[in-house]
C-alpha cells in the first residue's frame, strides 16, 4: 500500500540551490501539460475510479490539485508581502467528499492547474534568493516553513499525484 499511496516517496527537503530552484520550477510550469497528457481521452467511469484502495477517485484527486495549487500560491503570495503571516490550513479529507470534488468536470479544476501555475512559474521566477527565505507559520505543523522547503514541496505534491494517476492508468491498461 506505501507504493500506491506515496509512488514517490515522502517528500524530504534537504536544501535549495539554483539547480535545484529551477528543476522545481520547471516541474511547477509544466504539470498541466504532463497532467492533462496523462487524462487524454479519459471517460466519466475513468475519472470515477479510485487510484488505490481506500483512495480517492481520479476525479477528486484532480479536484484536490487544484484546491492545493490554489492554497500553495496563495501561501506563497502571503508571504511574500507580510512578516511572517500564520496560513490557514485546509482539511483535505471534507473538501474531497463535497460535489464540486465529485461531480464537477475534472476540467473545471484543469483550467484552475492551467492558470494558477502559469503564474506561479512567473512569480517564482521574479524572486530573488532571499525572497526564498521568507516563511510562514503553519499552525498544524507547528512551525515556520521557508519558501525555499515550500517550493520543493510544491513541485513534489504535483509529481506525487501525477505519479497517482499515472500508476493507474498502466495497471488498467488505459
Amino acid at each position: 500500500m506505501g507504493l500506491r499511496r506515496f509512488p514517490i516517496g515522502k517528500y524530504t527537503y534537504t536544501g535549495m540551490n539554483d539547480e535545484q530552484r529551477q528543476k522545481w520550477t520547471e516541474d511547477i510550469e509544466t504539470l498541466p501539460v504532463r497532467l492533462r497528457a496523462a487524462l487524454a481521452g479519459w471517460t466519466d467511469n475513468q475519472f470515477d475510479t479510485p487510484y488505490r484502495e481506500g483512495g480517492w477517485t481520479v476525479r477528486q484527486v484532480v479536484h484536490h490539485m487544484a484546491d492545493s495549487t490554489m492554497n500553495f500560491f496563495i501561501r506563497f503570495k502571503l508571504a511574500l508581502s507580510e512578516q511572517n503571516p500564520t496560513i490557514k490550513p485546509f482539511n483535505e479529507e471534507p473538501w474531497a467528499i463535497m460535489a464540486d470534488s465529485t461531480k464537477a468536470s475534472p476540467e473545471l479544476s484543469l483550467a484552475i492547474i492551467d492558470g494558477v501555475h502559469e503564474r506561479f512559474g512567473l512569480l517564482i521566477r521574479s524572486m530573488s534568493r532571499a525572497d526564498f527565505d521568507k516563511q510562514f507559520y503553519h499552525p498544524e505543523k507547528v512551525r515556520q516553513i521557508h519558501l525555499a522547503q515550500y517550493l520543493g514541496y510544491v513541485a513534489w505534491h504535483g509529481k506525487h499525484h501525477l505519479a497517482h494517476i499515472e500508476d493507474l492508468k498502466e495497471r488498467k491498461g488505459w
